[in-house]
């Protein structure tokens, strides 16, 4: 079997955790990971005897790299040229300059969720839109937050049809260890809809949603909680019994002892799992309400790992490994062992 070749682009939170969602992939070889500065990830990269080949982003800064005898296998270009696709997770706005090189090497990219929707040929979901990102040579990932609130909403969609959603996002405020955000004591809310619900209908046309968006001194994880009207009404043995179906979504019980985000970060870590990420949202059945027609509930959105999956799904459609969404998205499960749990 000939492997899709994938570099990574970023060596950073998403870039590590997709050089290792890649790495666990059969049908799959990673190439290298590229990066500008010797970070605190790549002393660590370093440090576990370089499993992956690094690359530099830049020459500028080359000589810190051998100062701390960081081995460099090459330039970003070098890497970008045996690739078949590449995984873009730099900072925002440097992914489309970055595309100018994708293009002049005739290479396909899958850009996160920080770069402008105008940087790729289709904006993208495993789930929602698979079939739209087939052959395709640039897409865009959705952000972390709608990525996990699309999962959700397109396993009720399938199952029962959804009309409208209304959405608020409980939103933490950095990752761990973003120091330059500040430490605070205060909540802030965003101009409505959010960014989230906009971006939902970008994805699913046919839902009309909107949103409001809160950010908080915290974390670890994103809470959003989702008010779905459906086409008929959905009762929550409905809900229920679609949500426990879907391979992305976890359900959890208060009583379980799942009080909330860190409830949920401590658990990972004691699954063993790298660095505490959990692939899966996280769905409290405690929160599943029926009011009216309408059907409300709670997700958990790992920030950190929550988008791996559909990035590889990403992978599976611009090199046209599968055919249909449920084809792509059950080998991505496969390979990433989510799932097993249930």
């Amino acid at each position: 079997m000939k492997k899709v070749k994938v570099g990574v682009a970023g060596y950073g939170v998403i870039g590590q955790r997709l050089a290792d969602g890649v790495a666990r992939q059969e049908d799959m070889e990673l190439v290298g990971v590229a990066d500008v500065a010797p970070t605190l990830a790549v002393r660590a990269l370093k440090e576990k005897g370089m499993p992956y080949a690094l690359y530099l982003a830049s020459d500028d800064r080359k000589a810190e790299f051998d100062a701390l005898g960081i081995p460099v296998a090459g330039s970003m270009e070098d890497m970008v040229r045996q690739c078949d696709v590449v995984l873009d997770s730099s900072p925002g706005g440097i992914g489309a300059k970055n595309k100018e090189l994708y293009q002049r090497l005739g290479k396909k990219a899958i850009f996160q969720g920080g770069e402008k929707n105008s940087v790729a040929d289709v904006f993208f979901h495993g789930y929602a839109n698979y079939e739209k990102g087939l052959d395709k040579d640039f897409l865009k990932l959705t952000s972390c937050n709608t990525t996990g609130l699309i999962r959700s909403v397109d396993c009720l969609d399938r199952a029962f049809g959804i009309d409208r959603v209304a959405i608020t996002i409980i939103r933490r405020v950095a990752d761990p260890g973003d120091y330059h955000r500040g430490l605070t004591n205060a909540l802030q809310i965003d101009k409505a809809p959010s960014h989230q619900a906009v971006d939902l209908m970008t994805i699913m046309p046919h839902v009309e949603a909107t949103g409001i968006l809160v950010h908080t001194p915290i974390t670890h994880g994103h809470i959003i909680t989702v008010v779905a009207t459906g086409k008929q009404k959905i009762t929550k043995q409905m809900a229920l019994e679609a949500f426990s179906k879907h391979p992305r979504i976890r359900l959890v019980r208060i009583d379980q002892g799942f009080l909330g985000n860190a409830s949920l970060f401590r658990y990972a870590r004691d699954l063993g799992n790298p660095r505490g990420d959990m692939y899966e949202i996280a769905l409290w059945e405690d929160s599943i309400v029926e009011s009216g027609d309408s059907i409300m509930y709670a997700i958990n959105i790992p920030q950190e790992a929550v988008t791996i999956p559909e990035t590889m799904d990403g992978i599976r459609a611009v090199m046209h490994l599968q055919d249909t969404s449920a084809e792509a998205t059950a080998k991505t499960n496969q390979y990433l062992g989510i799932g097993k749990w249930k």
